[in-house]
């Protein structure tokens, strides 16, 4: 009985002595510490970019269109049918071109009556300046004779101007389109004769951005090129639009072509290339530096060991890097590693600076 007896008070004191050693362990090791909080104290080790002024020479392409530096349809001004018709298609004509005539018959009738009416009242004016000088009429008598000239004058320009607006002509030197009309036809003013296009002058027509807007300035030339001729042609800035268009948001530029021979023509594709000039202050970082997100851009900035998010606004890019627009400063260091790893607010440590 002693025996078992003490076999019972010596597993005892292992068992007592067993769970005061498990107490104190867990006493000294304290509170568990979860992955999320390990792995933000954790410092990554980036490369960075200090930003310095940049020399950017930078132009884009653009797309635009070679229109006629002038181009119309032609309509009469008056209804009437037609009695001469002078319209081979395509053809060049020179500003002045008799193209049609209407029928004016009952015009010229007026006319030469009111030529003989002239005639006949000039006479009478005559004859009442000489009895007005003798005394043998009254001023007013005189007057009302000099009157009935005037009158008859006026009546004859009217009808000569109703004559010649039955006469069609070119309004400018310039390539014929198709004839619409025949001989005989009864035409209105809402009838298109033919067209006219000013082909020995064309003008670039293309749109710029509005970010770009502030260097097109009148005079500049604009280089480009069209589907048909790899030769490069040059083009002066001559005209802008009065604002930007809504749509698009955008600049529409007009350019008078230079440089024309037989491989461009009007409702050509062009691709022109506007240069937007030196720019001795711009702001360029690597490429790899650009986080792009679904909305906007963003890039890392190195901010005293912690790694701070901005967005940024990029314009021209090269083979390695990208103009920033706005967002970032010169002197500004920014994050050109390990992008996917970092946070906001994760601590980073750089490892290496280039410039």
């Amino acid at each position: 009985m002693k025996l078992k007896y003490g076999k019972w008070i010596a597993s005892g004191l292992v068992v007592v002595f067993f769970m005061s050693s498990c107490g104190s362990k867990k006493k000294n090791a304290g509170p568990p510490i979860s992955a999320g909080e390990s792995h933000q104290n954790a410092v990554i080790a980036v490369q960075g970019y200090i930003i310095h002024p940049s020399v950017l020479h930078s132009s884009i392409e653009v797309a635009g269109t070679l229109l006629p530096f002038e181009e119309t349809d032609i309509h009469p001004e008056v209804s009437g049918k037609v009695t001469y018709l002078s319209i081979k298609e395509g053809a060049h004509v020179k500003k002045g071109t008799l193209l049609a005539r209407l029928f004016d018959g009952d015009l010229q009738a007026q006319l030469n009556k009111s030529k003989v009416q002239l005639e006949v009242a000039q006479k009478t004016q005559q004859r009442q300046s000489e009895l007005l000088t003798i005394g043998g009429i009254s001023q007013q008598d005189y007057d009302l004779s000099a009157l009935d000239v005037s009158s008859i004058k006026a009546d004859i320009q009217v009808l000569q101007a109703a004559i010649d607006k039955t006469i069609i002509t070119a309004p400018f030197d310039g390539k014929l389109g198709f004839k619409n009309i025949s001989i005989g036809a009864f035409i209105t003013p809402t009838t298109v004769i033919t067209s006219i296009k000013q082909d020995n002058k064309l003008k670039l027509e293309f749109s710029v951005p509005e970010r770009y807007t502030p260097k097109v300035k009148l005079g500049n030339i604009v280089y480009f090129t069209t589907e048909a001729s790899n030769k490069k042609y040059s083009a002066k800035i001559y005209a802008t639009e009065a604002g930007i268009t809504a749509d698009n948001r955008s600049l529409k530029v007009h350019a008078a072509v230079e440089n024309i021979d037989n491989n461009i023509t009007a409702g050509s594709f062009a691709k022109a290339a506007f240069d937007m000039g030196d720019n001795n202050d711009a702001i360029m970082v690597p490429t790899q530096a650009i986080i792009p997100e679904a909305r906007d851009k963003k890039v890392i900035v190195y901010n005293g060991g912690i790694a701070d998010f901005k967005v940024v606004t990029t314009g021209t890019r090269d083979s390695a890097k990208v103009e920033i627009l706005s967002g970032l400063s010169i002197g500004d260091t920014v994050i050109t590693t390990g992008l996917l790893s970092i946070k906001p607010g994760s601590k980073i440590n750089l490892s290496s600076l280039n410039n």
